[in-house]
């Protein structure tokens, strides 16, 4: 089994028994049935992937099984199993779980997803109108919606459209059970476990958002003046460069661009209301503009981000050495919890070194991919 890190809420579930309900400090992660099959291969044991809500963990591991944590589990807080072989991918939202399997078939529950039994998964691919559109390559949920970005490139939504995050008029449609064609032509679907917004990028690199945008968490319009973008909509004025990742949260939004031709490769742009410093700066703004920090002195690092944080900050993680050229580790930020988790083999008793992290009380918003501390740098 692989290490993982944890630290924030520790009730409802309790992962980690005997420890305080809050726990501000990476711990190390276990779980309750690890020895099961004793017999099984150790690659075979390694976790893939960690999705979290407040509602629901999901852990994914290399051999294409998954075991999930409910908020109202048993009274013992022993995870469950996912019975669905051949897993991909999870993502969790508010109130909703997907999983995509090997196969490009997605199984997924939740109250607008399958009104008549919200608990059962169902093949929600296999409702596609179209028969030839129904592998699908990636899968993202947000807060009461499904994304499926498909094999030929097209994007169907599922579930509630409050705010327009299927990409239609509220009255023309308020929600769905049915997946309904959103977009052709995209790259990739980004979104988040507690949004109401979404945006979609086609292969030309063009960037298009809709859902709630109250606070000009979608980068369009003044704050208050737009409340729902019920359209898919391109956003203007974003820095050039090739967009890397968007994490959304309820009320902001964060980017990460790669452009070739500066220095540091790689900067970080946000939006929407900064009432909790989400933004990583002093004010809210409807458009991205770019966070600036002294820690982000070589944004080359940067590796993936999360939704939600305080302000920026360095964590540094206990008992553990790496190699100089490690990036094989992941961040995953939950409701009010977040995961580090890594192989043993990745890591050697060379060096010491940090990984930088937004964070706000016990959350953590953006990891870097680990390099060399040199000892004239601050910590």
């Amino acid at each position: 089994m692989n290490e993982i890190l944890f630290f924030g809420l520790n009730n409802y579930p309790k992962f980690i028994k005997n420890e305080p309900d809050r726990i501000t400090k990476p711990i190390q992660f276990k779980f309750e049935n690890e020895n099961e099959n004793e017999n099984e291969n150790e690659n075979e044991k390694q976790i893939k992937q960690i999705s979290s809500s407040e509602f629901s963990t999901i852990f994914l591991f290399k051999n294409g099984k998954a075991i999930k944590y409910l908020k109202e589990n048993d009274s013992n807080q022993n995870p469950q199993k996912i019975q669905i072989e051949n897993i991909q991918k999870v993502t969790v939202g508010y109130e909703n779980e997907a999983i995509l399997t090997i196969e490009g078939n997605v199984f997924a529950k939740g109250k607008y997803i399958n009104s008549k039994n919200p608990k059962e998964f169902i093949n929600i691919s296999s409702l596609i109108e179209d028969k030839n559109d129904r592998i699908i390559q990636d899968i993202v949920c947000s807060a009461y919606s499904i994304y499926l970005l498909t094999s030929n490139q097209n994007v169907y939504g599922i579930g509630l459209n409050q705010f327009g995050q299927l990409g239609l008029d509220y009255e023309t449609l308020k929600k769905t059970e049915k997946p309904i064609l959103m977009m052709k032509n995209v790259s990739k679907i980004f979104s988040g476990t507690d949004s109401l917004h979404i945006f979609l990028l086609n292969s030309n690199q063009e960037l298009f958002g809709c859902g709630y945008n109250e606070y000009g968490q979608i980068g369009l319009g003044e704050s208050r003046a737009e409340t729902k973008i019920q359209k898919l909509t391109k956003i203007q004025n974003i820095s050039k460069g090739k967009i890397i990742d968007i994490k959304c949260g309820f009320t902001h939004s964060i980017m990460l661009i790669e452009n070739e031709n500066q220095n540091p490769k790689r900067k970080l742009y946000s939006c929407g209301h900064n009432r909790y410093n989400g933004l990583g700066k002093n004010r809210s703004t409807c458009e991205f503009t770019e966070i600036k920090s002294s820690l982000f002195e070589n944004d080359d690092n940067i590796l993936d981000i999360s939704y939600d944080g305080f302000k920026p900050i360095q964590i540094e993680l206990p008992k553990l050495r790496f190699n100089e050229n490690i990036s094989n580790y992941h961040v995953s930020c939950g409701y009010r919890k977040s995961f580090i988790y890594y192989s043993l083999s990745s890591f050697s008793n060379l060096e010491e070194d940090l990984i930088k992290l937004f964070e706000r009380k016990e959350f953590c918003n953006i990891s870097f991919k680990t390099r060399k501390w040199r000892n004239n740098r601050s910590s």
